[in-house]
């Protein structure tokens, strides 16, 4: 992976997201890289800037990416729990959420 500002704990992926990966010839390992370099991928601008503020205060994170079909994923790490661990980041479909 890409030089990462954060860790992101267990790393799960939906069997959608899996299947959508792979029907595009996609690697998670593509958006992941982007997600803990902090590239948010297609995110609204104010959902940006949460993501930074996230990283401060230990809130969740959220990335969207689309896909060369057309279909997105999104990349949501946990929230910190109360040790100021990040436990796990989900690869899933948005309607999966």
């Amino acid at each position: 992976m890409t030089h990462s500002r954060f860790h992101p704990g267990q790393l799960v992926a939906t069997p959608g997201a899996l299947k959508a990966l792979g029907d595009n010839g996609s690697l998670p390992e593509q958006f992941l890289s982007r997600h803990v370099a902090c590239d948010w991928g297609e995110v609204p601008a104010e959902d940006a800037q949460a993501n930074e503020l996230a990283l401060v205060e230990g809130s969740r994170l959220l990335s969207a990416y689309a896909l060369s079909d057309g279909r997105r994923i999104w990349i949501i790490t946990e929230a910190e729990d109360g040790s100021g661990f990040r436990r796990a980041t989900t690869i899933l479909l948005p309607e999966e959420y």
